[in-house]
């Protein structure tokens, strides 16, 4: 294809779906640009409900520096345990998300996530005392679940060719959010200081309104507006798949006599059973049996399985899954225990700043993720597509993670106090661990893709774990101020956690569409 044709092509698919062949009607690209397009708007309010999640769940970190600090008349460990507690509450509602997708469908658990966070982000302005700071943060961070509905439903409509790219982008857009709130909660809290004429400790309180009304609003254009999958509702979707399945004469359902020779294997997914039936079980493989297989692989990227504890431990008990676990509890726990402290470790190594001023640079630390987590999927994809091997993906992920624990050694060592040094390997750092985060939910949608939402929610739950961990590090390391010491630990973690595991398979043994 010569340049002007792909250059036409690549600007085409930012506008309209190219449609799969297979059993669900997913996407072979991504019209970013047109919420018009069902698949469109779904990428839109992904991301978009995700990103005012994180503006909300990291609202009060920007603020804690100084003016809730000093309001509350907090200690620097109070604001830590405040911290800690709030990923705690993330940690489990990621667990309970993903068990829910696969339930109820991933829009309605968005919607729920949101609309449940929505409420302690109305009542922070009825905190007084440390206490209620703690309680209060600790349920907001129900917000932070909202990263597991936001992966499942794009997988849900985006073909495995692309799904990485989809993934990371909806994930990276929503984890700018973390970075946007630290310039958007100081910028409402000056303006309702030096224009509005509030005292400090009300225009705090009241700045907690603008993310309330805006997860309000997105919650319901999202139940309004979007379906739960391509093909409708999130109840029917065994029965859509299935007709499409027959109109392919693919061999379905329990009473096809199909392919004497074939192999079937079934799913129980909800109220129905569906069986596939694999004609190459025997050898006897033609080029029309080939493309029935094709389709088989494809159904078994649609088809969810009913979440029973049986089918829980058949997928977590695997060692492709701890492969997820490890490297996203490294990747993701450095960057929420590094947007936890980024703010004060600026403030402490160069106090001109200020609270607004460590707040903006920090903020960039998180608005890097808009470019360095989608830049991990895409290039997944990208060698996924040119190799089409799943160790390719895995490597790509474990070089990432090993650099992420290089670039945290070397600022905890040097613990820089020339901001173009400082700066520079928080920005190298961002990019290994941003892109690491980016790769590793590339992988995430192969490895037992009939319990997709519940793999998602695991591994999402890991990465929180990592960030109460290496925040716990850090609270009992020479005082809790001591952030190169946190920095080097964290990184040698890191490294260590991805040498453990990378020879693991990427996904089980002789499991139906993997390779």
């Amino acid at each position: 294809m010569g340049v002007m044709p792909l250059l036409s092509r690549c600007v085409l698919d930012t506008w309209s779906q190219r449609a799969s062949s297979h059993s669900a009607e997913k996407a072979l690209s991504i019209p970013i640009l047109n919420p018009l397009n069902v698949y469109g708007r779904v990428f839109l309010l992904s991301w978009w409900g995700f990103f005012v999640a994180f503006c909300s769940w990291y609202a009060f970190p920007p603020l804690l520096t100084e003016t809730i600090k000093k309001d509350l008349n907090l200690s620097q460990a109070e604001v830590a345990n405040g911290n800690i507690l709030a990923l705690a509450a993330a940690l489990i509602v990621r667990l309970v998300a993903g068990l829910a997708c696969d339930r109820f469908g991933a829009r309605w658990t968005f919607a729920g996530i949101l609309l449940l966070g929505a409420i302690p982000t109305a009542l922070a302005g009825t905190v007084t005392t440390h206490n209620g700071l703690v309680v209060l943060r600790f349920f907001a961070g129900i917000l932070g679940g909202s990263f597991i509905p936001c992966q499942v439903w794009t997988t849900g409509f985006f073909d495995k060719s692309v799904v990485g790219t989809a993934n990371a982008l909806t994930a990276g857009l929503g984890n700018a959010g973390s970075g946007v709130t630290y310039f958007l909660m100081p910028a409402i809290f000056n303006s309702l200081v030096q224009r509005q004429g509030l005292s400090e400790s009300k225009a705090w309180r009241v700045a907690f309104v603008v993310p309330f009304i805006l997860i309000t609003a997105t919650a319901i254009v999202m139940i309004l507006t979007c379906p739960d999958t391509p093909t409708g509702r999130w109840s029917s979707r065994n029965r859509d798949i299935q007709r499409h399945l027959d109109m392919r004469d693919t061999f379905l359902t329990t009473n096809t006599t199909g392919n004497k020779h074939g192999n079937a294997s079934s799913i129980d997914s909800g109220n129905d059973t569906v069986q596939l039936n694999s004609s190459n079980a025997h050898g006897h493989f033609t080029d029309t049996q080939a493309q029935e297989d094709d389709l088989l692989t494809a159904a078994s990227w649609e088809l969810v399985e009913k979440p029973t504890v049986k089918n829980a431990l058949g997928a977590l008990c695997t060692l492709p899954t701890l492969t997820l676990l490890v490297v996203y509890f490294c990747s993701f726990g450095t960057e929420l225990s590094v947007n936890s402290i980024l703010g004060a470790y600026y403030a402490k190594n160069f106090p001109d700043l200020g609270q607004t001023g460590s707040g903006s640079w920090a903020a960039m630390f998180g608005l890097l993720n808009a470019v360095f987590r989608p830049a991990g999927g895409i290039l997944a994809d990208l060698i996924y597509r040119h190799t089409n091997s799943l160790w390719a993906k895995k490597a790509l992920i474990h070089s990432l993670g090993i650099m992420l624990g290089v670039f945290l050694i070397l600022i905890g060592i040097d613990d820089p106090n020339s901001k173009p040094v400082m700066f520079g390997l928080m920005t190298g750092m961002a990019f290994f661990d941003e892109a690491a985060n980016g790769a590793c939910f590339a992988l995430v949608p192969h490895v037992r893709p009939t319990s997709n939402g519940l793999i998602t929610g695991v591994t999402g739950a890991a990465g929180n774990l990592g960030g109460i961990v290496f925040l716990l590090i850090g609270r009992f390391t020479n005082g809790s101020a001591d952030y190169p010491k946190k920095l080097w630990i964290i990184g040698a973690i890191t490294i260590a956690g991805n040498l453990i595991v990378a020879w693991i398979r990427p996904i089980p043994k002789g499991q139906l569409g993997g390779r």
